[in-house]
């Protein structure tokens, strides 16, 4: 799939890139087997259009993946393009010029009248150009439950966070870890954030990520996330896995009751085979406040000084938000594509329940677009300690999460 007639018309650079096949290396860490699965739509749409997918993936996570890509960036050997979360992740490097301005393809292609919801474009916009597509929609917000787990039990599965704590006990007594946690700090804080969003509320959680506002963090509604937060740091015990898909995979292998983890888990669950209803229930706002933070992934390309090269990333970059690419790539990674006239009526239940909150405007922000990475570091720094540490107590990490707050940019 070939750039639209108006682009092509609109830069000479981009319609020269029709000429010969070009080799692009694309960094990423998508590197579970659902994410692997997902990735490889892309490849595959890229690669049928004479050009060449060189696949930079790096195992690890997006923590581990950053500094690399940054490295290579800085160093001067750059990939044509790389993956980040849409955000502020890479502002710096922007700021450096060190970014290719794809402002020419975003207004050729049309894309402030198609991407939904705006702050997504507004994400990859600074000081009014345009330096990044993104790819999809991914929220945080929702909790993954295994049936059978709560079958074999002799339980209901729940269908709010309330119900699933009160359900822990009897998990437990039936042999299954009740909820299922990684080691990487990103899915702690993570799922601080969730649990913050579902028992503090909308107005809280805005005050604290978007606000910065450290009062809130210690006032009666923070208070409540933080003993919750707490008392579930047990729940966890008897599952020791480190990665957020090995941890899916014990929702998938019915031994632990649930997960909270983002959209992307439906990779896993969908690579496994699992329905979405029949296999697997999810809960949105785990089952407290139905909104979704509207998070994700997008491409940057990096200048690289070759008028080929540039050529091909702009083709590239209208390719990954082609309806077709949208459709299959979405389908794969569990998450919503960003274009909201593709055709997604064959899609499952908990992707449907994704897209009905988005039509009805149920949507936040994601920390990612609002807290500087340096913030999100410290967060995940110290709640990962805290969960790990049942001598550290609810007040104290309380403070300590409103000192960063009370410092955040």
């Amino acid at each position: 799939m070939k750039l639209t007639t108006k682009l092509l018309a609109a830069t000479a650079i981009v319609a020269a890139s029709g000429a010969h096949a070009t080799d692009l290396e694309v960094m990423h860490w998508w590197t579970s087997g659902g994410e692997a699965n997902a990735v490889s739509k892309f490849a595959d749409a890229w690669n049928a259009t004479g050009n060449v997918w060189v696949d930079g993936a790096i195992a690890g996570g997006g923590d581990t993946a950053r500094p690399i890509m940054v490295s290579r960036i800085i160093g001067g050997d750059p990939p044509a393009a790389f993956q980040f979360n849409h955000g502020r992740q890479a502002e710096e490097l922007v700021e450096a010029g060190l970014i290719l301005d794809i402002t020419d393809v975003s207004e050729a292609e049309g894309w402030a009248d198609i991407i939904t919801p705006s702050s997504l474009l507004d994400s990859c916009t600074y000081d009014g150009r345009v330096f990044c597509v993104p790819v999809n929609i991914h929220s945080w917000q929702w909790m993954w439950l295994s049936n059978a787990a709560y079958e074999n039990a002799g339980l209901d599965v729940p269908t709010t966070w309330t119900e699933f704590a009160a359900s822990a006990d009897a998990l437990r007594e039936a042999g299954v870890v009740p909820l299922a946690m990684g080691g990487q700090s990103w899915q702690q804080n993570g799922a601080f954030g969730v649990m913050a969003l579902a028992l503090a509320g909308q107005e809280a959680w805005l005050a604290v990520n978007q606000d910065k506002n450290a009062e809130v963090v210690m006032g009666p509604e923070y208070t409540r996330v933080f003993e919750a937060f707490g008392a579930a740091r047990s729940l966890s015990d008897g599952l020791n896995v480190q990665d957020w898909n090995q941890a899916t995979a014990a929702v998938i292998d019915d031994t632990a009751g649930a997960q909270i983890m983002g959209d992307w888990a439906q990779g896993e669950f969908a690579l496994a085979g699992e329905v979405a209803g029949t296999d697997y229930s999810c809960l949105p706002g785990l089952g407290e406040v139905a909104l979704l933070d509207t998070g994700g992934d997008a491409f940057f390309f990096p200048v690289t000084g070759d008028p080929e090269i540039e050529a091909a990333q702009k083709e590239l970059a209208a390719l990954l938000l082609s309806p077709a690419v949208q459709v299959s790539f979405n389908s794969a990674k569990g998450s919503l594509p960003v274009r909201p006239d593709v055709d997604l009526t064959t899609v499952n239940e908990c992707t449907q329940k994704g897209l009905d909150l988005l039509a009805s405007g149920a949507m936040v922000p994601a920390g990612t677009q609002l807290l500087a990475p340096d913030t999100v570091t410290q967060l995940n720094d110290l709640m990962t300690e805290f969960w790990s540490t049942p001598s550290m107590t609810p007040a104290e990490v309380q403070q300590q999460y409103a000192d960063i707050i009370a410092d955040a940019e």
